[in-house]
C-alpha cells in the first residue's frame, strides 16, 4: 500500500469519508471543493491505492493580533497590530484508519507545506473542535492563543526546528 499526500481533486471519492465529527465529513463532502476553486483555503487528502481519502487537512491564510500573543514573544516582535500566520483550519482522519499515526503525519506534512511556502509567516495556528483535538494540539507544543477559545499556535521557528 503507498500512501500518499495531493491536493483535493474532483476525482477522489469522498462520499464514504467519517472521521465521526460530522461538521468535518460534511466540509469535506460538500464544501471543501468550492473553498479550492474560491482560493479561500487549501485542501490535502492522504490515499493510498484508492481515490478514497483516509485523512484531510485544509490551510489557509490567516492573522493573529500582538495582543493574542504571550509578551515573551511580542517583545521581540515589531510593534504591528498583527502577525501573519498560516491556519490548519480542519484536521481528520477517517475513522476506519485511526491508530495509525496519520493525525501526525498529516501535521507534519502541513508544517513543511508551511515551512517551504515563500510567503512570511510568524506561525501556525489551529482550531481545535474538541477537546481531544485540544489534547492533540498541546501534545504537539501548540500554545493556547489568549482570547481564543480552542485556538492554539506554534511559533514557525519552533517548526523550522523541527526539520532541521
Amino acid at each position: 500500500m503507498t500512501l500518499r499526500i495531493a491536493p483535493l481533486h474532483d476525482w477522489h471519492d469522498r462520499t464514504a469519508f467519517e472521521s465521526g465529527v460530522e461538521p468535518l465529513d460534511r466540509y469535506l463532502k460538500t464544501q471543501a471543493g468550492q473553498d479550492i476553486r474560491k482560493r479561500v483555503a487549501s485542501c490535502f487528502v492522504l490515499t493510498d491505492d484508492r481515490p478514497a481519502p483516509l485523512a484531510f487537512y485544509t490551510l489557509a491564510a490567516t492573522s493573529i493580533a500582538l495582543t493574542d500573543l504571550p509578551l515573551s514573544l511580542t517583545k521581540k516582535l515589531p510593534r504591528y497590530p498583527s502577525v501573519p500566520a498560516t491556519l490548519m483550519g480542519r484536521l481528520a482522519v477517517d475513522r476506519r484508519f485511526r491508530g495509525r499515526r496519520y493525525g501526525e503525519l498529516m501535521l507534519m506534512d502541513a508544517f513543511g507545506r508551511a515551512l517551504r511556502s515563500e510567503i512570511a509567516t510568524y506561525a501556525f495556528v489551529v482550531d481545535a473542535k474538541d477537546d481531544a483535538a485540544a489534547r492533540f494540539y498541546t501534545t504537539y507544543q501548540f500554545l493556547p492563543l489568549s482570547g481564543a477559545t480552542r485556538r492554539y499556535f506554534l511559533p514557525m521557528a519552533e517548526i523550522a526546528r523541527l526539520f532541521a
